[in-house]
């Protein structure tokens, strides 16, 4: 195999194994720098074997013998150079014997992960930045690619976090009951805003970043099966299946987006919707109150069953919309409401409710405000306010992508 193949093939594997593999290792060493740096030697020793020996059959087990291989000589070693070592020294033997045996619980291992990465003692930057390098095994120039910064900074913030974390005591077990629905509800807004920055990327040249929105979902699938019981976890994968349908249709060759009400649907991928819907099924059949994810699902399902933007129930989503609204207390959730308002029942009942958003602290400096305002006024023939609106909403994004369709559409309206 050349080469090349190879650390592809390597790194296929590492994709889909490394989750489970330190997940595994922060359960048996309850140190995540630790667990991460023994993965870290397992791969680069399939990196040094595999060439010769080619890819096992089995290569998350191989990455898993040679990690806990790793861990057995480290304690050893750290015994030996430390007889003082207290917690090693009474614990040593228990670490041994755990490691030594076969390595189950695998579910309740990528769970526990989960819960680590969200503990309340991190920022929600460094959350999603452990969760994408510890549950989505991403390196560190991939992550500094993703949100466009540098790979000295997402260095530092691993390890900021990881230090937090050995500060807190971060408790290597599941949340105990009483604290396990707060948790929950970080690692699935963890998720959530992972997926809106690939879904919408705030910043840069490109309109969307669908590697970002791929590992939302592949985690939030995993997620699903870890906590079956929990609507809105389903109502979360749903929410992201459905949207991610859109992707092809999302921009056109040139990377240029196009809206929702303009994209050719035909290019939806119906797999994914299906999939969405079912997800959505499943939330809606718990028989639970509908939370935020499970609502926002619920709209965005308004869209894909619709089979053209014409036949879209837009009276639905705007019910939808005031309920999420009650929920959340969002500003932008009534920015949102005051779109659907306005296809249900009319350019003007729109802007009404989007007028009376103009002075909410929230949405200050908040780029989609005019633009929402500037779309209305121009559907309502005030068109040079309308421009304004869209020439002002350009100015506040940071997104080329975005501010170059702003400034577009504020040249339509002028002509």
């Amino acid at each position: 195999m050349a080469d090349h193949d190879l650390h592809r093939s390597v790194e296929a594997v590492w994709r889909v194994e490394s989750t489970r593999l330190v997940a595994a290792l922060v359960r048996i060493t309850r140190d995540v720098g630790l667990a991460e740096d023994l993965a870290q030697d397992a791969l680069e020793a399939a990196l040094a074997k595999w060439p010769e020996s080619g890819v096992p059959d089995n290569p998350g087990a191989w990455l898993m013998a040679v990690a806990k291989r790793r861990a057995i000589d480290t304690f050893r070693r750290r015994e030996r150079q430390d007889r003082a070592y207290g917690e090693i020294g009474e614990r040593k033997e228990d670490i041994v014997a755990g490691i030594e045996s076969s390595i189950d619980h695998v579910e309740d291992d990528v769970l526990r992960l989960m819960f680590i990465c969200c503990h309340p003692a991190l920022s929600s930057d460094a959350q999603i930045t452990l969760t994408l390098r510890l549950l989505a095994g991403l390196t560190t120039k991939e992550i500094a690619r993703s949100f466009l910064t540098s790979e000295a900074t997402i260095g530092a913030r691993i390890t900021r976090g990881k230090k937090t974390l050995a500060e807190v005591d971060a408790p290597m077990e599941e949340p105990a009951e009483d604290e396990r629905a707060a948790r929950l509800s970080a690692v699935l807004g963890v998720l959530y805003l992972l997926f809106n920055e690939g879904y919408s990327a705030t910043a840069g040249d490109d309109w969307l970043r669908p590697a970002l929105c791929d590992e939302a979902v592949r985690l939030g699938r995993i997620l699903a099966t870890l906590a079956p019981a929990e609507p809105e976890v389903h109502g979360l994968v749903a929410l992201m299946e459905i949207q991610s349908s859109r992707t092809a249709a999302r921009t056109d060759a040139d990377g240029v987006p196009i809206l929702l009400l303009e994209q050719d649907r035909s290019r939806w991928d119906h797999l994914l919707i299906r999939r969405g819907l079912a997800a959505l099924e499943r939330a809606e059949s718990l028989g639970r109150p509908p939370g935020p994810y499970v609502l926002q699902a619920g709209i965005a399902a308004c869209h894909a069953r619709a089979r053209t933007a014409g036949e879209t129930d837009w009276a639905r989503i705007a019910e939808l919309y005031e309920r999420l609204a009650v929920l959340s207390g969002s500003a932008v959730v009534e920015l949102n409401r005051a779109v659907a308002l306005s296809m249900s029942e009319g350019p003007a009942a729109g802007l009404a409710l989007a007028d009376q958003l103009m002075d909410v602290p929230a949405l200050e400096g908040y780029h989609l405000l005019p633009s929402v305002r500037g779309d209305l006024l121009a559907k309502l023939g005030r068109t040079s306010e309308a421009r304004a609106e869209f020439e002002r909403a350009a100015g506040l994004t940071q997104n080329e992508r975005e501010r170059d369709l702003l400034l577009q559409r504020a040249a339509d309206v002028g002509d």
